[in-house]
């Protein structure tokens, strides 16, 4: 196939849906190319292993100033200032010379790349939504961290609310990573109706992969980009509430924080020296073969915690919060463990710290789920799928 695709950030690591899709897509032999804006929090990403693949990627910088501007205008015209946030005239005037080309499908992800998706004629157009917004705004109004964030939740609800049932009405072919955004998306159609596709998000397993190392005897680790107001409600509740009672019992236990630009308030939190706030590393991986246990605490969540694939990937044994379960098939007591409350989550670490036994055999349990059910090379067939169906008959949930 010809595959044209636009996004509002370029493909790499830390963006890992379009780039486990690129990687798979590449390899089996279509032709790409990518049209991607890029942020000031993506100036650094690594396009070379896309181009190594033979992808085609044309990256448009955006400055800290545009995308103000950007939100701003997108305000003014009466829709959310995501949906602004990463329009970029270069790209649409690339867009627009790209579709003189014969593409078999154009492929744009994300609300904030959904702008983009007006230039493209419907009988070509796939879109990616990933998540509902509209839910993520709907929890992060009630259980954010802090003020501002809960008020532009608030702000966002409505306009986002009206601009995700718009599309169910004029994208003829949607993507989502879960069960959840799919129901809530449809709750947003008219007649509860929608073209949607459900395919989850996928890991890289020779990249990920369990490492021949021992493990420090009584490590937690929680990951993810920590500029994100979920980690960061999730990073908060670890070090206020979680890690307290953990110590009260096992005072020699650490807390490793790992992600891209941590806030102040974070750092703020993080006094005790038993934990670290590591910011950006060059590779994730040595950091969760090493750990004792991956945490993910969130009070709130939608999609798929790619953190959580990651750390089951690595063969790292998981205890996380319910609404982590949300797009997984994963076992609860078996692939990972589920607690809810602070007293319950520390409580399940401190069990898992004293049974190495369990702990192997859930590390073990959760690289075969992984294995199993989020192999980029299955799910990108189910979207070649939706690529070549027909938009009259649109994509089948599943």
């Amino acid at each position: 196939m010809n595959i044209l695709m636009a996004l509002p950030y370029p493909p790499s690591r830390i963006r890992i849906r379009p780039f486990g899709f690129l990687q798979a897509l590449a390899r089996r032999g279509h032709r790409i190319r990518v049209l991607a804006v890029q942020p000031p929090e993506d100036r650094d990403a690594d396009l070379a292993p896309m181009r190594r693949l033979g992808v085609e990627i044309h990256c448009f910088p955006l400055s800290r100033g545009r995308t103000l501007w950007n939100a701003g205008w997108a305000w003014i015209r009466g829709g959310p200032l995501q949906a602004g946030y990463a329009d970029h005239p270069g790209l649409r005037e690339a867009l627009r010379q790209s579709l003189r080309e014969p593409w078999d499908a154009v492929h744009i992800e994300h609300l904030r790349g959904a702008g983009f998706a007006r230039e493209i004629p419907a009988d070509r157009l796939v879109f990616d939504a990933v998540d509902s917004i509209t839910r993520l705004f709907e929890q992060a109004r009630a259980m954010a961290p802090g003020r501002l964030t809960r008020w532009l939740a608030r702000l966002e609800l409505a306009r986002t609310r009206q601009l995700e049932a718009g599309w169910l009405s004029t994208f003829p072919r949607i993507v989502v990573t879960s069960e959840e955004d799919a129901a809530a998306l449809r709750r947003l159609a008219p007649n509860g109706q929608a073209s949607l596709t459900v395919i989850p998000n996928g890991v890289d397993l020779e990249f990920f992969r369990p490492w021949a190392v021992p493990r420090d005897p009584a490590t937690l680790i929680f990951t993810g980009k920590m500029s994100y107001h979920a980690n960061v409600a999730a990073a908060l509740d670890l070090i206020g509430e979680i890690m307290p009672r953990i110590w009260a019992r096992r005072p020699e236990v650490r807390l490793w924080i790992v992600g891209r630009n941590p806030p102040s308030r974070l750092r703020r939190a993080a006094r005790d020296p038993r934990v670290e706030i590591l910011g950006t590393v060059p590779d994730l991986r040595p950091y969760l073969a090493r750990a004792t246990l991956a945490v993910c605490p969130l009070r709130y969540a939608v999609g798929i915690q790619n953190k959580v694939l990651e750390a089951m990937a690595m063969g790292t044994p998981v205890v996380a919060t319910p609404p982590v379960l949300g797009g997984l098939r994963a076992i609860p007591g078996q692939d990972l463990v589920v607690a809810e409350g602070p007293e319950a989550f520390a409580e399940a670490v401190l069990r898992l710290l004293d049974a190495p036994a369990q702990r192997s055999a859930t590390g073990a349990a959760g690289r075969a789920y992984v294995e199993q059910h989020h192999r980029w090379e299955a799910l990108v067939e189910r979207l070649e799928e939706v690529y070549a169906a027909s938009p009259v008959s649109g994509g089948s949930s599943g």
